[in-house]
């Protein structure tokens, strides 16, 4: 996409957005603008599939089928391909025209019609193996909400107004070299998550952050079978390590009912098939959804220091994620919780990586236990890399990345990256640039060690301090005070006494000429 079509498109999406704007919260109206896109989606690539079913047919246009019969074959093989149904009155273009008619009367009112079309495509993937999937997809869209208008009609005009904008937005899904519709989504995430402080961490992560992991995990290879991440939020981390290599499958776990739908919304929208991935919706810590997998990539951004039941639920002394440690993760910090449950889902030829505030790095306690069982008896911690304050919505702490592999090539060392200095202000906020995350990587891959940067510590080292990772340990980011000259600082001080005795003979002078009194006297 160039810098122009970019422009449109965001001036597009705001448009869309104004529509809402007052009327209720970004978090709130991101649901119903990021619903209807993926209706507009669904809408689309279902009219280009049936299109393509049609190419023999006298009607070419799947809107214009009237017959039953073609209608049903069309069912058939849009439910097996596709894993969903919209019949052609039900086609996004056709509801929008219907909903901006020429004059508003009971015949463009379109809510009643919208509602039990979403329904519909829920519905129309029960009994088939995209039913899990599509599964109250669209709950969080209330289309009789009084958010959205007092009286009915006040609704149906911003709905109709709200969809005709989006109609407008050309997302080139038969262009497969297009990612138009991804663009939008991530960038509308984006938007709404500076816009929601702490609720934000709930379902994103900075996109640069998320390029780091994902280039991390796909160091040195095209193709990743199969990646996890057990707070997956809206799944952008997921769908970013697409970028950096093919993925097999895609799994997930999410707390939050909403965000979970966000997630297998962004997955279709991505064009990821719904058999590719498995995104399920639970506590991970104490309901996990993928106990007997293994993933050769694991990601996440946990929530930081988030409360669990630690010690309060007995069952996690013998869980077999927590158990061989020792200890628990204590119950006010759940961090280093989510770093063993990531390492027992991650396979011997895997890489996992995990954002995380800096306490992890030095606590003590039942964390520096696990701390040091992680590196002292299974050799699993890989590289600590520090990040600049600042970069997360909702919070302004720094925090670091831990990297982890159960086979390392590097298996006699840890590789400490202090990247904490450099960033670019874009707003109130900080952001690495391509080229911040670029450095990371490289340096990560060459693992040399670079001054006030990056140290290669031998693990004999890291043991003399105890297993504390704190970063200024091993990478010396001083600066030396430049040395003050005394002398000089001594005749600047004399050469200033000797301007203020001239001034001050100057102003008295002045005083006098004019018959006034000075205001100080005059120094000799």
């Amino acid at each position: 996409m160039t810098s122009e079509q970019k422009q449109l498109l965001e001036k597009q999406l705001w448009a869309i957005a104004n529509e809402l704007r007052g009327k209720m919260d970004a978090d709130e109206f991101r649901d119903y603008i990021l619903g209807f896109i993926f209706y507009k989606y669904l809408s689309e690539k279902l009219h280009i599939y049936a299109n393509d079913l049609l190419k023999t047919e006298e009607i070419k246009d799947y809107a214009l089928v009237v017959d039953e019969d073609d209608i049903e074959a069309i069912k058939d093989e849009c439910l097996e391909k596709l894993g969903y149904f919209l019949r052609p009155n039900e086609l996004f273009s056709a509801v929008t025209i219907r909903g901006n008619g020429a004059n508003q009367t009971k015949a463009n009112f379109i809510i009643e019609d919208l509602q039990t079309i979403l329904d519909g495509i829920e519905r129309s993937t029960m009994g088939t193996e995209s039913e899990d999937d599509f599964n109250k997809l669209f709950e969080d869209i209330d289309l009789n909400s009084t958010k959205l208008g007092r009286s009915p009609d006040a609704r149906n005009e911003l709905i109709a107004k709200v969809l005709r904008h989006l109609d407008k937005i050309d997302f080139r899904l038969e262009d497969a070299n297009s990612d138009v519709l991804g663009d939008a989504y991530e960038y509308l995430i984006a938007q709404f998550a500076s816009g929601a402080g702490k609720k934000a961490g709930e379902f994103y992560t900075p996109q640069q952050v998320s390029r780091i992991l994902a280039k991390v995990v796909t160091m040195d290879k095209s193709r990743i079978k199969d990646a996890y991440d057990p707070t997956c939020g809206s799944g952008s981390l997921l769908l970013r390590i697409s970028k950096e290599a093919d993925v097999g499958e895609f799994y997930g776990q999410e707390l939050n009912r909403t965000t979970y739908n966000l997630a297998r919304m962004n997955m279709i929208l991505h064009d990821v098939h719904f058999s590719r991935f498995d995104i399920k919706q639970d506590d991970t810590l104490t309901a996990p959804q993928h106990m007997g997998q293994r993933f050769e990539a694991v990601v996440a951004n946990p929530p930081f220091s988030a409360k669990w039941k630690g010690k309060d639920n007995p069952l996690n002394e013998t869980d077999d994620r927590f158990s061989q440690y020792g200890k628990l993760a204590p119950s006010s910090k759940a961090d280093f919780a989510f770093v063993q449950h990531m390492l027992f889902h991650l396979a011997e030829n895997g890489t996992a990586a995990v954002v995380l505030p800096h306490g992890v790095l030095f606590r003590g306690a039942a964390e520096g236990a696990i701390r040091r069982y992680i590196i002292e008896k299974r050799n699993f911690l890989d590289a600590v890399i520090g990040l600049p304050a600042n970069l997360f919505y909702g919070t302004s702490i720094p925090a670091c990345i831990l990297v982890f592999k159960k086979c390392r090539m590097h298996d006699d060392n840890i590789m400490f990256i202090d990247a904490s200095a450099e960033f670019e202000k874009v707003g109130n906020q900080n952001a690495l640039s391509d080229d911040h995350v670029e450095k990371i990587v490289a340096t990560l891959k060459e693992r040399e060690t670079v001054d006030k940067y990056s140290y290669v510590a031998p693990l004999s080292e890291v043991a003399e301090n105890d297993y504390n990772l704190n970063i200024p340990r091993y990478v010396d980011t001083f600066e030396e005070e430049q040395e003050i000259d005394l002398d000089e600082v001594v005749s600047k001080l004399q050469s200033l006494e000797k301007e203020m005795v001239d001034t001050d003979q100057t102003i008295t002078r002045f005083c006098e000429e004019l018959g006034i009194a000075s205001p100080f006297e005059v120094r000799k």
